[in-house]
């Protein structure tokens, strides 16, 4: 059967999980009421994302929570039983050993329907990595979950679709960093509090290099290489001291956006998926095309796992 997507993006407060929850029940609300049947938040929407590369492992602890038994689960499980909606939305766990991963959750009137650990994490080195792929099921539909950098290792998201995902979130923090990447950079946050007076500025520096025009050379490349559908959810405004440009959207099997935010408010766009362009878009056949055997073992040698990133102990804009 078909169902409608919400992506949403909001502006989070920083290890404030009331306030975050609040925001996650007003647009689950509205989204419940026109009728989506899901809706999807960005990476650490209940916690705060990028304050935590400033938390010692004790001040990391106390913020994250056990899964299923923490109060934020219990909390998004009223939100979804209040409203009648399938919610995604991410948080700092622990275990009962003091493990922190970085966590992302799918809830509904039931409970808790799928948990998944970032295998990539890097925001605060107390992160443990995740190590298994997450596939599961709504409405009829096979989804998966990938965090942010997870979706960068092109492997992951191979891997999930080939595990039976139609349908992979992709919640990020993401963009306005540093990078070797040509025209990348933090955007002052001084545009932001200008926003009202000077939209112009601010809405060239979220389009561009820095912003949408990055992320559109390899997003919809994931969707379409694999006959996916890609639900991609990212923040606006202020994350801690960085400033974050949204761009929450949808994108079909063809690599088609087909919903996308565009406000600078708190907010969601929503799709109704089907389940004809898994079948009609070219990533069905390149799957089925396949000859493994000339690159398992190419694909799977082992190496030696490395990463860098540059920008995490950068305090400047």
């Amino acid at each position: 059967m078909n169902i409608k997507i919400s992506t949403a993006q909001f502006e989070n407060k920083s290890g404030d999980k009331v306030y975050n929850l609040s925001v996650i029940e007003k647009l689950a609300g509205e989204a419940a009421s026109k009728g989506s049947h899901v809706i999807v938040f960005h990476e650490c929407s209940i916690t705060g994302y990028t304050f935590a590369r400033k938390l010692s492992r004790e001040q990391l602890i106390d913020i994250s929570e056990l899964i299923p038994d923490g109060e934020s689960i219990k909390r998004l499980q009223e939100i979804s039983t209040k409203h009648n909606i399938t919610i995604l939305a991410g948080l700092f766990e622990k275990d009962e050993h003091d493990n922190i991963f970085k966590a992302y959750v799918c809830v509904d009137k039931t409970g808790l329907k799928a948990k998944y650990r970032k295998l990539h994490p890097f925001i605060n080195p107390h992160l443990t990595p995740g190590n298994e792929y997450c596939v599961f099921d709504i409405m009829g539909w096979k989804c998966g979950i990938l965090i942010c950098y997870d979706n960068n290792v092109i492997e992951n998201v191979r891997a999930t679709r080939l595990l039976g995902a139609e349908i992979i979130f992709m919640p990020h923090v993401t963009m306005c960093t540093p990078s070797t990447r040509p025209g990348a950079g933090f955007v002052d946050p001084q545009l932001w509090d200008k926003r009202l007076a000077d939209p112009t500025s601010l809405r060239l520096e979220f389009n561009g290099m820095k912003g949408r025009d990055w992320l559109m050379k390899w997003l919809p490349s994931r969707a379409y290489d694999n006959g996916a559908y890609i639900v991609f959810s990212n923040p606006i405004g202020m994350d801690d001291d960085q400033l974050k440009n949204g761009c929450s959207m949808i994108i079909d099997p063809f690599g088609d956006v087909i919903a996308e935010c565009h406000s600078w408010e708190d907010s969601f766009e929503s799709a109704v998926i089907t389940s004809e362009k898994l079948t009609q878009a070219g990533g069905s056949r390149y799957i089925k095309a396949r000859r493994p055997e000339l690159y398992r073992n190419i694909i799977g040698q082992e190496h030696s796992s490395e990463q860098k990133v540059v920008w995490l102990n950068n305090n400047t804009h």
